[in-house]
């Protein structure tokens, strides 16, 4: 499974590429990995952009709240110290959130990151709106995600939308949100990146 993951990424250098996988870490896994961070309670919009046409790739959330997990809707990226269920990743420390927009943003591809303060009733129910969705379907990252945000009170404007830029533009109005892009040269073959981050997880480096 997982070299069928690193083949999709060298063919498909967007985020939003793989069809819906069943990955289900062991519960000692999650459990062991589970991350809790002191700061508010915050969710986290990454979008991923090309930065020629400026056409948007890949949506994901960060969700700081009970603990900080990434959803993220068929993206290509994994980590052995970041256990996934279902396109939910555990172990989110502030190291593992770097691993994993350096892992988006390369010489063709940006990130925007979107934090926007929320409710922990809102952080806490978006958690368990992403365990409970189940793995999304190719191409279906902005829709489902859109989705579900709009479920919660503080995103109840969003637009039910198959594009991710939509959705990021959505969220740029929402009071109270920082907003920051990351820029890299790293090669769109991210592939290498990928093998590094794993062999770092792996042998405890991160």
């Amino acid at each position: 499974m997982r070299v069928l993951r690193w083949l999709a990424v060298a063919a498909l250098l967007g985020g939003c590429a793989t069809g819906a996988d069943n990955v289900w870490a062991p519960d000692a896994e999650v459990t062991r990995a589970a991350y809790v961070h002191d700061g508010q309670a915050l969710v986290t919009l990454y979008t991923v952009i090309n930065n020629r046409s400026g056409e948007s790739g890949h949506t994901a959330v960060m969700v700081n709240g009970a603990q900080r997990v990434i959803w993220d809707p068929a993206g290509t990226w994994w980590n052995p110290a970041s256990p996934e269920r279902h396109d939910v990743h555990y172990g989110i420390t502030p190291r593992m959130e770097e691993i994993y927009v350096d892992y988006h943003a390369r010489v063709s591809w940006r990130v925007v990151v979107q934090e926007v303060p929320v409710s922990r009733a809102t952080a806490d129910g978006l958690i368990a709106a992403f365990q409970a969705n189940g793995p999304v379907g190719k191409a279906q990252c902005a829709i489902v995600t859109s989705g579900i945000l709009a479920r919660f009170p503080e995103f109840a404007g969003a637009p039910r939308t198959w594009s991710p830029k939509r959705l990021m533009d959505y969220v740029d109005t929402l009071p109270g949100v920082a907003v920051s892009i990351v820029y890299d040269d790293d090669d769109d073959n991210n592939q290498p990146l990928l093998r590094q981050q794993v062999a770092d997880g792996r042998a405890g480096r991160i």
